[in-house]
């Protein structure tokens, strides 16, 4: 890919998509990560909690996923809950006269 050739919006685009994928890609692994830990820990007869000796912080698993407030006009997997900094997708739109209630679900 020849990133010289895509315009400003684009790279912010394919940046924003980077992130996503990497944020997506790194809850995986840390799910792998921590079935492997339970298996290995099982295995020998342990509990996590024996092996690193006191409790395991527990999982975010337990908790309401945020509703999505925001989404891209143009690309239905761009959204956001309205919580923490505003994506780069947002940002883009806001700086290109875009109102932040028009993205509005």
């Amino acid at each position: 890919m020849n990133l010289s050739t895509l315009d400003f919006a684009e790279l912010l685009q394919l940046k924003n998509d980077v992130d996503v994928e990497v944020r997506r890609r790194e809850v995986e692994e840390k799910a792998k990560a921590k079935k492997q830990i339970l298996e290995i820990a099982k295995a020998y007869g342990f509990s996590v909690e024996d092996v690193l000796g006191g409790k395991v912080a527990p999982t975010a698993s337990g908790r309401k996923p945020v509703e999505v407030k925001y989404r891209h006009p143009n690309d239905e997997s761009l959204t956001w809950t309205g919580r923490g900094r505003k994506p780069l997708w947002v940002v883009a739109l806001l700086d290109s006269g875009i109102d932040l209630d028009s993205l509005r679900v």
